[in-house]
């Protein structure tokens, strides 16, 4: 067998997991690593900030399903790298970050750059190692991306003392399955919680199918799509289940929530029965729980046992593959007939075509909404977008039509701003045909900016769209609803956006008009660069509907008075 060092066994662990590409930043304590980078057929990519290097892989893995790697050195290396970590693990995206650490000698003794980074990332990781033997690199590595990949998807950590890597060993690959006692993926689903499901599902009148990330994760939109036809019932999608379902679907409804559709949260409120797959149940989807569907019956499918009657008790359980259980459904079901509750539902739509672009006139204004209709009329639906967080991010999913899985890129539990742009460069890099667009708005896009170097340096070609309000939208819009418009530290001062783009050698355009979104979308995507446009939009606009903090579903903030943005359907409050 060859003699290894440890860094080049992480190396090797990465080609055999057919690893392509790593997000990354060198330092001391990972350098034996990086020296050992330049015999291995491995891409590395240079980011300018550690942060980015763990969205860049969490877009990677968002985009191609794939493990996303990150890579950094120890200390504040590593410790920049938590928030990307936490981002990935709100949302089960499945990354492997490997870090160096100070040799193990040292370790408790504070030496220079280190830091206790497994100890810190232990809330917000799958699992995590510290491995301060040569032997152990290889069963960690294997082991991480196991965990990483394997059941509800999420980060994982792998900590690597200087020594180990620099340590030799005879080594050769082993390529035995991972096998973890105690870690189990999949457990049989008792034929009591299934026959409960089926009865439920049969019995009711007024179901509504709740569709989350994990249709997505789990493969399962053409199953989710057949069960819902067969049974004839709507669909509500989440944040992140968005394209898991095809926007265009006459059983799709759109996205429920705090910022959902009027119509769907209704429907929620006055269901039977709730089927909740793939889904948490988080607060932003609940509102106040007390109030929550008080009259519908609970079916909850998950891969992950932890999320059941976590948020929302639930009447009957499945834990398991969701497509596997839509499958085992489809085998035993009938057709039925929910028209009645259809036509109600539909009812309560009104003039869904409220987001068409037809139904947005040019009034002399630039509104948020106008920008991201347009960019989605122009690309056809067809683009990746990755979005940042704030107004923005609930226009693009009020906007933008979603058709397939995978084409929305967002933080939606841990809400971190300073995503788009990093996690969209690593989206393209796992897609590189596909159209990739940012929409991110003037205060996160400056958290990340300098990635944009990293995009100029490696030639990745992104749409990036600047939503310029001039203020920290989100947050001021609360102020507006709920502090009496006292806008304290959220009125925003921005550098010049396109020079800032000239700057790191990229083009950019500046729009201020209706008129003018056309012409600037067509030209950056005829660039061949990155291009930047900055979008001077309407500053006080806000997102409607929206349904307060802790309130009940169904009592939303309509949009008040005539716009050419209003809703329609229930009455103002």
């Amino acid at each position: 067998m060859p003699k290894r060092t440890g860094a080049q066994i992480i190396w090797e662990c990465l080609v055999h997991q057919g690893v392509q590409t790593v997000f990354g930043y060198p330092g001391g304590a990972i350098l034996p690593t990086y020296d050992a980078m330049l015999e291995y057929p491995v891409h590395h990519v240079l980011v300018r900030h550690e942060q980015g290097a763990t969205h860049m892989a969490d877009g990677y893995a968002r985009a191609s399903g794939r493990v996303g790697v990150a890579m950094a050195t120890s200390g504040p290396g590593a410790t920049n790298m938590v928030t990307g970590i936490a981002t990935a693990m709100m949302d089960s995206s499945p990354i492997v970050c490997i870090t160096g650490q100070v040799p193990s000698k040292m370790i408790g003794y504070d030496a220079f750059q280190e830091t206790d980074i497994c100890g810190i990332t232990l809330p917000i990781t799958k699992h995590n190692y510290l491995v301060t033997r040569v032997e152990d690199v290889m069963p960690a590595m294997k082991e991480a991306f196991h965990l990483a990949a394997s059941g509800r998807p999420g980060p994982v950590l792998v900590d690597v003392t200087k020594d180990a890597q620099q340590a030799t060993m005879e080594w050769e690959w082993d390529p035995r399955p991972v096998t973890m006692p105690g870690y189990r993926q999949e457990v049989p689903v008792p034929e009591k919680a299934f026959a409960k499901a089926l009865e439920l599902i049969r019995t009711s009148q007024r179901p509504v199918i709740l569709a989350g990330q994990g249709v997505i994760q789990s493969g399962a939109t053409r199953e989710l799509i057949e069960f819902a036809e067969r049974l004839n019932i709507p669909i509500a999608v989440t944040l992140l289940g968005l394209g898991g379902v095809p926007a265009s679907h006459a059983l799709n409804m759109g996205m429920m929530g705090m910022h959902g559709e009027a119509w769907v949260n209704h429907a929620i409120q006055e269901a039977d029965l709730l089927m909740a797959f793939g889904m948490r149940f988080d607060d932003r989807v609940t509102g106040n729980p007390a109030t929550y569907a008080q009259n519908a019956k609970k079916l909850h499918v998950d891969i992950d046992p932890s999320e059941i009657d976590k948020n929302v008790k639930t009447d009957a359980a499945i834990v398991g593959d969701l497509r596997a259980t839509l499958r085992d459904f489809l085998g035993v079901l009938e057709p039925a007939d929910h028209s009645p509750w259809l036509g109600h539902v539909n009812g309560m739509r009104g003039d869904a075509a409220v987001r068409d672009i037809q139904q947005l006139p040019d009034d002399g204004h630039l509104y948020a909404a106008h920008v991201i209709n347009d960019i989605w009329r122009l690309t056809e639906g067809k683009a990746i977008v990755v979005t940042d967080v704030g107004q923005h991010q609930m226009w693009e999913a009020q906007y933008y039509h979603h058709e397939s899985p995978r084409t929305l890129i967002t933080s939606g539990g841990l809400g971190t701003m300073g995503f788009a742009l990093p996690a969209a460069i690593g989206a393209k890099m796992a897609c590189p045909d596909a159209e990739v667009w940012v929409i991110a708005g003037d205060g996160g896009f400056q958290m990340t900016q300098a990635e944009l170097t990293t995009a100029a340096q490696e030639g990745v070609k992104v749409n990036i769209a600047v939503i310029n309000n001039g203020y920290l939208g989100m947050v001021r819009q609360w102020q507006e609803f709920f502090y009496d418009r006292r806008y304290a530290a959220t009125p925003l001062r921005s550098p010049d956006f396109v020079k800032i783009a000239e700057a790191h050698g990229l083009p950019a355009l500046r729009v201020d008009s209706r008129g003018q979104v056309e012409d600037a979308v067509r030209r950056a995507q005829a660039s061949t660069d990155t291009v930047l446009i900055d979008f001077r939009v309407e500053q006080e606009d806000s997102v409607y509907p929206m349904v307060p903090a802790g309130a009940d579903l169904h009592k939303m903030i309509r949009r008040p008075g005539p716009s050419v943005l209003a809703e329609t359907g229930a009455d103002p409050l």
